[in-house]
């Protein structure tokens, strides 16, 4: 079983999908490990790094040579899968709805794609689960852009020269990102409060110290889809919230937007009225820029200026902490793929419920009941 760690080719993206420590794990079960040269140089890892640890560290033909399992942050270009082994595995996150075409080559190629980002939230996968812990450090990465663009302090400050005021910090959008975001803001020392449209997430907000910001007495509508996503919400619930937040929202000097639905463009949050209801000097992060983004006027790779307001639109966040994400993601495939290793056949066997939830292709088809559908 050989398992191929390949280097990024997407524009920007320096994380990398194995790291010395999943390495020594993987040989560890019985595989064997090839990194392609540089895979880990813009996650602060080297190729002797690799190689110390047990890895074969070579040209990227030489290290998809035969190659079982395929592992990549983003999915990679199925032109550049030449000499790996026939039906080899490809475990990424491979932004299934966004990539399509790139499925239908996986699927031509022969390869037996598997979306990472498709994991079952169930109790066994946590471990498993590459958007909770990249999410995790995006939130927090969010606040220390907003600080960065913000220009006074978040903290009160009380000094002789007179008192400066704690800033004021609302989170829109209370999924992982959502609660690191609220974790950090609290440490900076600002007056934090959140949203959601999920009403079991105002117990989890008022846990962290911070105000939760709901929608009362709109019956009916909870906001929660299968596996602990958020849904699209009804009109009626859109008005009150939208009349709840521009309230809220005027009197904020950064907000941080955190909201995705799967498969569909990110909702909109903010609107142009709404950024033009805040103090000049505040500051706006839409994490969910590239799928469409929460904030009217954010452009995603950019920080724009819309009535004296700075709009963050960075893209690929996660990438922007490459290091510690890299690690985390490793241990997710490492997760994965151990849990499923059968030591007899010194390879991993999927089954139903996780195995049906991630395959993207197999037997030269798109198999993916959520794609099909779609």
């Amino acid at each position: 079983m050989k398992i191929a760690i390949l280097k990024e080719q997407a524009a920007g993206e320096r994380r990398v999908a194995g790291t010395p420590e999943t390495v020594k794990k993987f040989i560890a079960l019985g595989a064997s490990v090839a990194v392609e040269a540089g895979a880990g140089a813009t996650a602060s890892i080297a190729d002797d790094a690799y190689a110390a640890a047990g890895a074969s560290v070579g040209d990227r033909a030489a290290t998809l040579a035969g190659a079982d399992i395929l592992l990549g942050v983003q999915g990679p270009d199925p032109a550049s899968l030449g000499g790996a082994a026939a039906g080899a595995w490809i475990v990424a996150g491979l932004n299934p709805f966004g990539e399509r075409a790139r499925v239908d080559a996986y699927a031509a190629g022969g390869y037996e794609a598997l979306a990472m980002e498709f994991m079952p939230r169930i109790t066994r996968a946590q471990s498993m689960d590459i958007l909770s812990s990249q999410s995790n450090l995006s939130g927090y990465k969010a606040v220390l852009d907003a600080a960065a663009e913000y220009d006074r302090a978040f903290p009160m400050m009380m000094t002789a020269a007179g008192t400066v005021s704690a800033a004021k910090c609302f989170v829109m959008g209370v999924g992982v990102a959502g609660l690191q975001a609220i974790a950090t803001a609290r440490r900076l020392g600002a007056q934090v409060s959140a949203t959601d449209v999920r009403a079991a997430t105002k117990e989890q907000i008022e846990s962290l110290g911070a105000k939760a910001i709901f929608v009362e007495k709109v019956a009916g509508i909870e906001g929660e889809g299968t596996g602990g996503y958020a849904t699209e919400m009804s009109d009626e619930y859109k008005a009150a919230q939208a009349e709840l937040v521009s309230s809220h929202i005027a009197k904020q000097d950064i907000v941080i937007t955190t909201a995705l639905i799967p498969g569909r463009p990110a909702p909109r949050l903010i609107s142009d009225a709404q950024i033009a209801s805040m103090k000049p000097g505040s500051v706006i992060v839409d994490l969910a820029v590239e799928q469409g983004g929460n904030v009217e006027g954010a452009v995603a790779g950019e920080v724009v200026v819309r009535h004296g307001v700075k709009i963050v639109g960075h893209r690929n966040v996660p990438s922007r902490l490459a290091a510690d994400t890299s690690a985390l993601f490793s241990r997710n495939l490492y997760n994965f793929l151990s849990a499923f290793w059968d030591k007899d056949k010194n390879a991993p066997v999927l089954d139903e419920e996780i195995g049906n939830a991630i395959r993207l292709t197999q037997g030269g088809k798109v198999v993916n009941e959520r794609l099909l559908a779609s």
